[in-house]
């Protein structure tokens, strides 16, 4: 139903979970992909690799994508991501500074490098991938909300910057998704999450990548500025 067939995009933490199904999912509605991760993909998609927490590895690896894809970054999904879990009494620094660095700033990296382009060219999608979590909290982490609360902030601010441009910025904020990341927390955490959620269960990847689909796509994902969306089995309901 939604095509974005001939735009070119760049998906940071592409190489697996969420971000490898929109991947694949941007392939087969017709555009040019480049993945980004920490180490090189593995499977049909053109990668770079790069640390999304180091400003200057972004910027090279936005070049190099950049020159992957004919010198044009028509659509960013920043979808790298780390998880933890930490009692603030527990938590160290270091915990919290990883966290953030990835979740965040990492946000703010590639989309500094990746914006310019966009408003030079008047058309752009920025597609953040955030968390219902970074909405209504969650106890022992702290860390990993304040980021992704920080990534639908940020979402807001630079859609007004930039709308004007044509470059429309959104978020997505899924809930539990089956991912190696969310199989990394503890059987307590996740039991007791299912037992909060109104589908009563988890999701899966390739129910969450549909929604970058959309906002990605023309004219379906016209109209959406500042905004995040929730596939997230009813945890959280605006």
């Amino acid at each position: 139903m939604f095509r974005i067939d001939g735009r070119t995009a760049l998906i940071t933490g592409g190489t697996r979970g969420i971000g490898a199904a929109i991947a694949d999912q941007f392939t087969e509605a017709g555009a040019n992909v480049v993945v980004a991760g920490r180490r090189p993909a593995e499977g049909h998609h053109r990668s770079v690799s790069f640390d999304v927490s180091d400003d200057n590895a972004v910027a090279a690896g936005v070049a190099e994508a950049r020159e992957l894809l004919r010198g044009r970054i028509d659509i960013l999904v920043n979808s790298a991501g780390v998880l933890s879990e930490a009692a603030v009494v527990d938590m160290s620094p270091d915990m919290w500074n990883q966290t953030l660095a990835v979740d965040l700033n990492g946000v703010f990296y590639a989309c500094r490098h990746v914006v310019a382009g966009m408003i030079e060219q008047r058309w752009g999608r920025i597609i953040n991938v955030a968390s219902q979590l970074g909405i209504k909290g969650a106890p022992s982490m702290s860390h990993y909300v304040a980021a992704k609360a920080g990534v639908i902030g940020f979402t807001k601010s630079l859609a007004l910057e930039v709308a004007k441009h044509n470059v429309l910025v959104n978020a997505i904020a899924p809930g539990p998704i089956e991912t190696d990341m969310v199989a990394g927390v503890t059987d307590e955490w996740k039991q007791a999450k299912m037992l909060e959620l109104p589908l009563g269960r988890f999701g899966l990847v390739e129910e969450v990548a549909p929604t970058a689909l959309l906002l990605a796509s023309d004219p379906g994902g016209n109209l959406f500025v500042g905004q995040t969306l929730g596939p997230n089995s009813g945890d959280v309901m605006p």
